[in-house]
C-alpha cells in the first residue's frame, strides 16, 4: 500500500513537468531576491540574473509580472528617505535583462518603464532621488543610472548594420543620430567613480561598467551613421540638412569640453573628426537648398507680377493717401468692393 502512494505521488510530480516562473508572486519574490539591500556594496548575483531571465522563457504574463514588480521596487526604493543599494540594484538587473533578456521580457520592461504619454508616470524619473540614509555616491548613481537607462530605451532595437542603415530614410538616420548621441553625452556627465579602497564598492562598479558598454555602443554607432550621412548628403532637404548640421554639431562637442579632474573618455578623435567634416559638407548644402529655394520664389512671384496693382489707402474719410501694393486683382477687387 505504502509503495502504490510512492508510486501516484512520483507519477503526479513527474506529471507537473518543469516549475516556471509567472505569478505576481513569483516575481515579486524574485525581484526581491535579486535587489536585497543587504549586502548594500554587492551587485546581483548571478544565481538571481537567471532566475530573472527565466521569467522571458515562459509566457508573456510572467514577463509583465515581473516588469510590474520592478516599477514597484522601484516606487518603494524612492519613497521615504530612500534606498541608493536597492535602487541601483534594480537599475542594474534592468540593463542586464535589457541586453540579455527574450524578446517577450524586453518588450514588457519597455513597456513599463518608458514614461506614460497620457499619465505621465514614468518609473525612472529619479533625478531628486533622496539622499536619506543612503551615501551621496550611491544616490547620485542612482539618479545617473536611471537617467542613462531612460535614454537607452529610447535607442533603436538594431545595430549598425549597413544593409539596415542603407534603408533609413534621411530623417530616422538622424533622428538615430542625435540618440545616440545623447547616451554618449550622458555617460561624459556621470558622477565621478568611487575610490578603489579596501573594500570597493562592487555595485557601483558594476553600474560604471554597464556606462563605459553603452558609451562603447553609442560611440560605435555614431561613427557607422556619420559615415552613411556622408555617402547620402546630396539627397538632403534644407531641413534634413540643418537638422543634421545641429546634431553633428552636438557630436563635435563631446571631443572638445574641457575635462575635470576626473573624466569620462569622450568620443574617440576620429569619430569627432568624421562628424566634422561631415558638418561641413552639410553646412554646403545647406547654402545650397537656400539658394535653390529663394530662386524657386523669386521665379513664383515673378509670374505674377503683372497681376499685382495699385490701390490708394484711406487716410481717413476724406480718401487719398499712399498707395498699397497687392499681390493679385482679386484682392484688389476685395478691397474695392470695401470702399
Amino acid at each position: 500500500m505504502g509503495g502504490l502512494k510512492l508510486r501516484r505521488l512520483a507519477s503526479s510530480l513527474l506529471s507537473q513537468g518543469p516549475a516556471s516562473p509567472g505569478s505576481a508572486a513569483d516575481a515579486h519574490q524574485a525581484v526581491a531576491r535579486a535587489t536585497a539591500h543587504h549586502p548594500s556594496t554587492a551587485p546581483p548575483s548571478a544565481h538571481h540574473m537567471d532566475a530573472l531571465l527565466a521569467f522571458g522563457r515562459g509566457s508573456r504574463l510572467s514577463a509583465a509580472a515581473l516588469a510590474a514588480a520592478f516599477v514597484d521596487r522601484l516606487h518603494a526604493a524612492a519613497s521615504g528617505q530612500g534606498d541608493a543599494a536597492v535602487a541601483l540594484k534594480c537599475l542594474v538587473a534592468l540593463r542586464v535583462l535589457l541586453a540579455r533578456g527574450a524578446f517577450i521580457l524586453r518588450d514588457q520592461l519597455l513597456a513599463a518603464l518608458l514614461r506614460h504619454p497620457a499619465s505621465g508616470r514614468n518609473p525612472l524619473a529619479l533625478a531628486a532621488f533622496p539622499l536619506g540614509r543612503s551615501s551621496f555616491a550611491a544616490a547620485s548613481w542612482v539618479r545617473f543610472s536611471a537617467r542613462l537607462l531612460e535614454l537607452v530605451l529610447l535607442l533603436p532595437d538594431a545595430s549598425a548594420d549597413a544593409e539596415y542603415l542603407v534603408a533609413l530614410p534621411n530623417p530616422h538616420l538622424t533622428a538615430e543620430l542625435a540618440a545616440f548621441a545623447a547616451v554618449a553625452d550622458a555617460v561624459r556627465q556621470a558622477p565621478p567613480p568611487p575610490s578603489s579602497g579596501p573594500q570597493p564598492n562592487a555595485l557601483i562598479w558594476e553600474a560604471v561598467r554597464l556606462a563605459e558598454e553603452d558609451r562603447v555602443a553609442a560611440e560605435r554607432n555614431i561613427a557607422a551613421r556619420v559615415k552613411e550621412m556622408g555617402e547620402r548628403l546630396d539627397t538632403l532637404s534644407l531641413a534634413d540638412a540643418v537638422e543634421l548640421v545641429c546634431v553633428l554639431r552636438r557630436v563635435e562637442d563631446q571631443g572638445s569640453a574641457p575635462a575635470p579632474e576626473w573624466k569620462w573618455a569622450g568620443l574617440d578623435e576620429g569619430v569627432v573628426c568624421a562628424a566634422r567634416r561631415v558638418r561641413e559638407r552639410a553646412e554646403g548644402v545647406v547654402l545650397r537648398r537656400t539658394v535653390e529655394e529663394r530662386r524657386l520664389v523669386r521665379r513664383d512671384s515673378g509670374g505674377s507680377a503683372s497681376a499685382r496693382v495699385l490701390v490708394p489707402s484711406r487716410a481717413g474719410r476724406g480718401g487719398g493717401g499712399d498707395a498699397v501694393r497687392f499681390g493679385s486683382t482679386r484682392w484688389a477687387g476685395t478691397v474695392s468692393a470695401w470702399r
